[in-house]
């Protein structure tokens, strides 16, 4: 991009005079930067540049200039390396003008990076696990007992190659396409040769870019190699303009031509850049990503390509750049990639895996990978050559590219006669063919003639050059980035700040539970009194105030790991130090945290009535401000050192347990354990508390006129204050008051004179945590990986399969040798009953589709018809943006959002509710139980779907033909897993077929691009396969992207839409595509040409593609058309003649919504749930580890409680901590209830599978179980430790309370709340808001006589205050209560009274007693002589306890309730907000009439919209982008 680059700068000043420009250039510019340098030219060089200006006047600025470098490109994008670079006479000016900027720049002395690349012998190793065994709980329990053998294998795994000994030449501005199936290695040498070689175990052989060695480039000239990922990985939250500038600006070289300024540099690149690649349209459009809305995704893509050419580099390694795209868009995407080529004399390495002809020939060289070898590499043109010689024929119309790909699949490719036997078969034997070839000779001769006539050290000393141009003056000439590490810095702060801009939404979220949290709580502590009595509600509201700033900052480990690939993609992109962004988030998150901790503080500091003077509140907000950012950084860095998300909030669970319990509060210092008190040492909470309580105590007198001892008798009154005392620790005898600093140094230790200290401590830990967060994350590395991993469940079976498989090859190339004819898959399917096949026809007509946008309406849909008859397959084809989907998913009954009207029928008679039993639907989104194997996955399909007077046995029968009719014998008992863990792309979309084939939809199937991502052997399999299910008589309509000429011929029937959803064409297809190429040739286009795609041809014919246009309107053609009128009447004949048929009769089993009982749907449901939890070893694991560090560490933190008045308040904080570990359980459950939910939601309520009770029911009966037994972990480690009663019957109650009913009531919480949150983020905020809600209230943190009247009914409303009852009644109940000596009441008795004499009466009164009653002088009291006494000042009655069990079930019946209500009001209802009184009854009305019987009523069959909400909005998100709407418009 530098040509372009230089060239629009220099188009600014082009309208100037000769005298002025030539002034301009003898005189530096005043608006360049400090750091740049002036570079002048000769005068004669100035005049003539001056003349050139004037006769070619262009301003960049102009319209006109864009369109015309448009033009340009579109010309050079046909154009390979080895072509003319010619162009035509009407561009030929601006070839001009573009030539004379390089020449400028040629005279001013700047450099031009360009690099070619030769590797040879290049061989990448990766973990060896192509196939393993799927990890159960089993496994886990067996690692514990097995620990050593585990550790020895974890660090001893064995290796593979994925690639193997490649070798290649790509020379400058050539273009190299990388041809292969998934697996097969493509995506690994593109990163080997893009320098990513990080994540591999060793990579060995040589990379040299025209002399200079890999680690040479990467480390000084790393920007100028980059890797594109296939995956398109941006910040959500800012927009495209904001994405481009950042990349830009990064970028900028520091000379500059005639040293225009940086800010005018970035605007017209960005121009260019965006002119280029069609973006110009979208600047203040987000960049989004699958869950924010923004660009489409298409122009995702471009944004890519876009910020991958800011980065300017030399050689670019571009990985499917094509994927999920059309045909139109598709080759666009191609002929942009060779546009920059030529223009840039850069280097282009590209793998694409549906490549189409016209894209193939823009490429100068192919090379072809088999499961890691290579077999092939050389020019395009000379490859197909190449592999006919060795035996292989290229099929009638079958691409280039798709013939080299079929070479590797032994399913796909077809021998020349007479050749079975000798050409090559395996990987192997094609790598051993390919270097015997003279080819490969002929290669390894270039290579070295290449390698000779490179002069190294000119090839360093021009790129040192010319990056020594471009970095600012005080950088250091060895770094790799352009800009200085300040600029990086100032950058990163000021993207930081757009994001938190764009992301508004949650800052609006955060800030409202933020306000909502600081008004709960300081209204809770409200005007909390003066004297002694409140002296412990100080110390809780500002231990809250510190924990609060701590919980709020877990959020930052789910923020930097969703940050963490797009830091690691700039940084290669030689952007930034990572270090750089790692500090500008903190800094750039500073404002937001300021705000939102100072809104939380000052409501809460004047609300509960603390120190209201300007010194104490001031220091009280910037104690709380260093609290927070040193915990935000904290965090931080957890998820700086962690390599997955589940390890760091497992980290961080554990360890702010440990913070917040070492904080002081909990378990003040001299009360610790020597154990664990080191912890509060390192603790910058416990610093941040002290600091708090002293700030708040220090100078502070608390009245004790109410809380004197003795006191009760008109005695005790007349005597004089030096014969009383206050009755809290602390005190000094005869004061009727109690000094702050006494109090909190009798109870914590603490001393004012250490305020300023514990500052510096906290700003040490803030310092230090922040040099360690930069540190850690400039040397973070990727992980490890070996290629795609294929996970069985562990039999018999499956464990003499996998004896013998260690590699890769071993299972991908098994039944290499045999030889395979492809004709095989155009025999018919054996084992599909064809006499299941319906008959009938499924027709639409005058279909139109319209949805509100802002200031209107939006039709996206218009006057659609068409039909699918048996046994035929009907094509959905369009550009991006046609409508596709959306008319596939409104035939399927699958949208309810906007307004449909039109004709929908089944022959000739309206959609009744049998329809949704009888259709099968695809999507394109593979979505599954990760957990389930394919064999199960089938099962529980056909179970539920095929009728019930189906026995079991057959549909199992059933599930085994469509496993053997698709081929998945090999991987049934497969888990289905993720993406590089489990299934690959083919064989999940195999599966998705496979789920809707089992349960036998005898109407019709649909499919939304069943061939998307796929390679183009893949594809092919995918289609033959549907072309031999509609010859068995089913029925098909599918939506298809980029199908090749031999795909498209297999559909009978082609439905061709362009933008807004308008028909162009619907009719035959015809044999070799004659039927539609003659009605295009017809209508006037011009002829398809013999080795043109027809999908292609047809679409550039009606002008698709982003940049394409035509002069006519074809959906005006297609209307005014004769085969229009015929297909009108076709459809208007067959409705007549489906007329004269009776109405067929239905079956009462289709007329049920369900096919299964519900009983049946509970079964496989729970049994699926079973399956789905047990092989989720790390999801229990950490239960299991929770429970047990927790409880362990409560247990031994809490150790053998003495019954003193401090032992008294441990034991109730026991309790309190003990009851606050379910919330990490809590937040642990959601995001597995929302993973299942939006499956249901998204296809299985579509599908009716089951009924959405059958959900909520299987979660709870198969959660509830293991959080038992986590209880009972939880029980054994913490019950003991602490000391509690050893008797069975006080054991036994607090088990049966906490390890049974609080762990079902806590998990039906849980649950609850999980049905009503729109997602796992809002769950855990919501979650954590009524927990912290309910349990603010049980009365731990603020007794109910001080609680205000307005919340006392909460006391009571609050489950936990009857836990908390519950469990410390019975620990405590009837126990002997010794104060320490701190804890005495110490006074003098008159003159002549003993202890006894003067205050016994008051003591037995009291419930305390005196420890020496015949004392005549310090008389010593305490408040207590047994546990009940204090459990009554806390409002617990032991003789309750079974009345709190009672209320306990009875919260758990009402979670029950509001988990069904839940579910149902806020996932199935539809919203207008009815009178409250009517919408309960109609809730309570549904939920019961649903539950009871399992099967919808009839009436609301076919009403989907109550069923899935969230498909509802996907489908809406995917209509907008269909028609191009932008997100404010909606």
């Amino acid at each position: 991009m530098a040509d372009i680059i230089q060239a629009d700068q220099e188009k600014v000043d082009n309208t100037a005079s000769s005298s002025n420009l030539s002034a301009d250039k003898s005189t530096p510019s005043d608006t360049t930067d400090q750091g740049d340098e002036n570079i002048k030219s000769s005068d004669n060089l100035e005049d003539l540049e001056a003349q050139d200006a004037i006769d070619n006047t262009i301003e960049l600025n102009d319209p006109n200039t864009l369109e015309r470098l448009e033009s340009l490109s579109k010309t050079l994008s046909h154009k390979t390396a080895n072509d003319s670079s010619e162009v035509t006479e009407q561009e030929f000016d601006l070839e001009q003008v573009l030539r004379r900027y390089v020449d400028k720049q040629d005279a001013q002395g700047i450099k031009l990076r360009h690099v070619g690349i030769y590797f040879k012998n290049l061989t990448a190793t990766g973990i060896d696990q192509a196939a393993s065994f799927a990890p159960t709980i089993g496994d886990f329990f067996r690692t514990l007992f097995n620990l050593p053998y585990y550790i020895h294998r974890q660090t001893h795994l064995p290796t593979r190659q994925i690639i193997e000994d490649v070798s290649g030449l790509v020379k400058t501005g050539e273009m190299l396409l990388v041809l292969g199936r998934p697996g097969s290695g493509c995506t690994t040498i593109l990163k080997c040769l893009a320098g990513e070689i990080d994540q591999f175990k060793s990579v060995e052989g040589s990379v040299s870019y025209d002399g200079i060695d890999q680690k040479t480039m990467m480390r000084r000239f790393r920007g100028d190699v980059l890797y594109n990922a296939e995956l398109d990985v941006h910040f959500p939250s800012i927009t495209v303009d904001q994405t481009l500038s950042f990349a830009i600006e990064c970028r900028t070289p520091r000379i500059r031509i005639d040293n225009l300024p940086r800010k005018e540099f970035t605007v017209k690149v960005r121009d260019v850049l965006a002119t280029v690649f069609g973006l110009t349209h979208t600047f203040n459009t987000k960049v989004g990503n699958d869950y924010v809305r923004g660009v489409s995704g298409g122009e995702r893509k471009r944004v890519s390509l876009a910020e991958a050419m800011a980065a300017r580099p030399a050689l670019v390694s571009w990985d499917n750049a094509t994927r999920g795209l059309d045909s139109s868009t598709a080759l666009e995407y191609a002929q942009t990639i060779r546009t920059t080529t030529n223009l840039l004399q850069n280097v282009a390495l590209v793998a694409i895996y549906q490549a189409g002809e016209h894209i193939y020939e823009l490429f100068d060289k192919v090379t072809v990978l088999y499961s890691g070898k290579q077999i092939f590499f050389g020019p395009a043109n000379k490859a197909k050559e190449y592999f006919e010689k060795m035996g292989y024929d290229c099929p009638p119309r079958q691409t280039t590219a798709e013939f080299l790909t079929s070479i590797t699949d032994p399913q796909g490719r077809f021998f020349k006669p007479g050749m079975e036997l000798c050409a090559p078969k395996t990987a192997s034997e094609f790598a051993t063919y390919w270097k015997a070839s003279p080819e490969y000779a002929e290669l390894q001769q270039d290579i070295e003639d290449y390698a000779s006539h490179c002069n190294t050290s000119e090839a360093y000393n021009d790129f040192k050059t010319s990056a020594k141009q471009e970095k600012m003056k005080s950088m250091i000439q060895s770094s790799p980035f352009t800009i200085s590490y300040r600029s990086q810095f100032v950058l990163c702060v000021r993207r930081g700040v757009q994001r938190i801009i764009g992301d508004s939404a949650y800052m609006f979220v955060n800030m409202s539970s933020t306000i909502v949290q600081s008004l709960i709580i300081g209204s809770l502590f409200y005007n909390i009194p003066d004297d002694v009595s409140g002296a412990f509600s100080r110390g809780g509201i500002l231990f809250f105030a510190t924990l609060f700033v701590a919980l709020t900052s877990m959020a930052e480990i789910t923020s930097a790991y969703a940050q963490r690939p797009i830091v690691l993609k700039q940084k290669l992109y030689g952007f930034y130090h990572p270090s750089a962004e790692a500090l500008a988030s903190l800094v750039s998150d500073l404002p937001v945290k300021i705000f939102t901790s100072a809104v939380f503080d000052v409501i809460l500091y004047f609300l509960s009535n603390l120190n209201r003077t300007a010194g104490q509140f001031f220091y009280f907000l910037m104690f709380t401000f260093m609290v927070t950012f040193t915990m935000k950084t904290f965090f931080q860095l957890i998820a700086a050192t962690t390599t997955t998300i589940e390890v760091a909030n497992a980290i961080a669970g554990v360890g702010l347990l440990a913070l917040s319990m070492y904080a002081g509060y909990v378990i003040p210092r001299p009360s610790m354990h020597p154990w664990f008190k080191w912890i509060s040492y390192i603790n910058p909470i416990a610093y941040g508390f002290e600091n708090l309580m002293v700030n708040e105590f220090h100078g502070r007198r608390m009245d004790c006129a109410s809380a004197l001892i003795p006191q009760g008798s008109p005695v005790y009154e007349q005597l004089p204050i030096n014969y009383k005392v206050c009755a809290i620790t602390g005190s000094r005898p005869g004061l009727d008051y109690v000094l702050g600093d006494d109090y909190l140094d009798a109870n914590f230790q603490y001393e004012w004179h250490n305020l300023w200290r514990n500052f510096g401590i906290i700003i040490a830990f803030w310092v230090a945590m922040t040099v360690a967060f930069a540190v850690v994350s400039e040397v973070l590395r990727p992980v490890s990986g070996g290629g795609d991993v294929l996970v069985f469940v562990r039999t018999k079976e499956t464990e003499k399969k996998l004896k013998d498989m260690h590699t890769m090859t071993a299972i991908t190339e098994k039944k290499e040798v045999e030889v395979v004819d492809a004709t095989d898959a155009m025999k018919p399917l054996e084992g599909l009953d064809a006499s299941s096949m319906s008959d009938e026809v499924f027709m639409w007509q005058h279909v139109d589709y319209t949805i509100p946008i802002k200031g209107g309406h939006r039709k996206l849909l218009d006057d659609v018809q068409g039909y699918v008859k048996p046994g035929s397959m009907t094509a959905l084809i369009g550009e991006s943006g046609a409508g596709k989907t959306t008319l596939l998913n409104i035939l399927a009954q699958r949208v309810d959002f906007g307004v449909i009207t039109g004709d929908m029928l089944v022959n000739g008679k309206p959609l009744d509710q049998t329809f949704q039993r009888r259709t099968g639907y695809v999507q394109q989104q593979d979505l599954h139980v990760a957990q389930s194997t394919v064999r199960e996955a089938l099962r529980f399909a056909a179970v539920l779907r095929q009728p019930k007077s189906v026995k079991r046995q057959e549909k199992y029968a059933y599930v085994e033909t469509v496993i053997q009719l698709l081929g998945m014998e090999d991987y049934a008992e497969a888990i289905i897993g993720q993406p590089g863990r489990g299934l690959n792309v083919e064989q999940r979309k195999k599966l998705s077929i496979g789920v809707e084939l089992a349960a036998k939809p005898n109407l019709l199937l649909f499919l939304d691009e069943p061939t998307s991502g796929l390679d183009s052997q893949s594809a092919w399999a995918i289609v033959m396969f549907l072309r031999r299910l509609a010859n068995a008589g089913q029925s098909i309509l599918c939506t298809i992207h980029q199908p090749s000429a031999t795909l498209f011929e297999q559909f009978d029937r082609l439905l061709l839409l362009k933008k807004g959803g308008q028909t162009v064409y619907f009719g035959d297809i015809g044999k070799n595509s004659e039927s539609i190429l003659d009605y295009f040739s017809r209508q006037g286009a011009p002829p398809c040409l013999p080795g043109d795609n027809p999908a292609e041809y047809i679409l550039e014919c009606i002008g698709a593609g982003a940049t394409a246009g035509v002069s006519r309107d074809w959906h005006e053609v297609w209307n005014n058309s004769e085969d229009n009128h015929r297909v009108t009447a076709e459809i208007s004949q067959m409705k007549a003649e489906f007329a004269q048929l009776p109405d067929p009769e239905i079956s009462r089993e289709l007329r049920n919504r369900f096919a299964a009982s519900w009983a049946t749907q509970v079964r496989e449901m729970t049994s699926r749930t079973v399956n789905f939890y047990w092989r989720s070893p790390s999801f229990i694991g950490a239960k299991f580890a929770l429970s047990t560090i927790g409880g362990l560490f409560i247990g031994f933190t809490f150790w053998d409680i003495n019954l003193t008045i401090a032992g008294l308040q441990n034991g109730l904080f026991a309790t309190f901590m003990a009851i606050l570990t379910s919330v990490a359980l809590i937040n642990q459950l959601q995001p597995r209830l929302i993973e299942l939910r939006e499956l249901f939601e998204v296809r299985e309520s579509a599908s009716s599978t089951y009924h959405w009770s059958v959900l909520v029911i299987s979660l709870v009966l198969v959660e509830i179980p293991y959080n038992i037994i986590c209880g009972s972990i939880f029980f054994m480690c913490y019950y003991w430790p602490v000391g509690f009663f050893r008797n069975a019957p006080r054991a036994g109650y607090f088990y049966f309370v906490y390890s049974v009913l609080y762990q079902i009531y806590f998990t039906t919480f849980g649950l609850a709340v999980g049905e009503l949150s729109p997602d796992a983020s809002s769950a855990s905020i919501i979650a954590s808001l009524l927990f912290s809600f309910i349990l603010s209230f049980c009365g731990v943190l603020q007794a109910k006589t001080l609680m205000p009247t307005f919340w006392t009914f909460m006391y009571y409303v609050s489950p936990l205050t009857y836990l908390v009852q519950s469990l410390l009644g019975t620990v405590l109940h009837g126990r002997e209560v010794k104060c320490a000596e701190v804890e005495f009441s110490v006074f003098n008795p008159p003159p002549g009274y003993t202890c006894d004499e003067y205050a016994g009466v008051f003591a037995v009164r009291s419930g305390g007693y005196i420890d020496n009653l015949n004392a005549t002088s310090e008389c010593r009291y305490c408040r207590y002589s047994v546990a009940d006494t204090y459990l009554e000042s806390v409002g617990i009655n032991y003789d309750q306890r079974w009345r709190n069990v009672g209320l306990l079930c009875a919260y758990i019946v009402f979670n029950t309730f509001a988990m069904f209500a839940g579910f149902y009001v806020f996932r199935l209802m539809k919203w207008r907000m009815p009178h409250p009184m009517r919408l309960v009854g109609r809730v309570m009305r549904h939920i019961a009439r649903n539950f009871s019987a399992g099967v919808e009523p009839e009436g609301m069959v076919g009403s989907l919209s109550e069923q899935r909400k969230q498909e509802r909005i996907r489908l809406e998100k995917k209509s907008a982008i269909d028609a191009g709407i932008a997100d404010q418009e909606i």
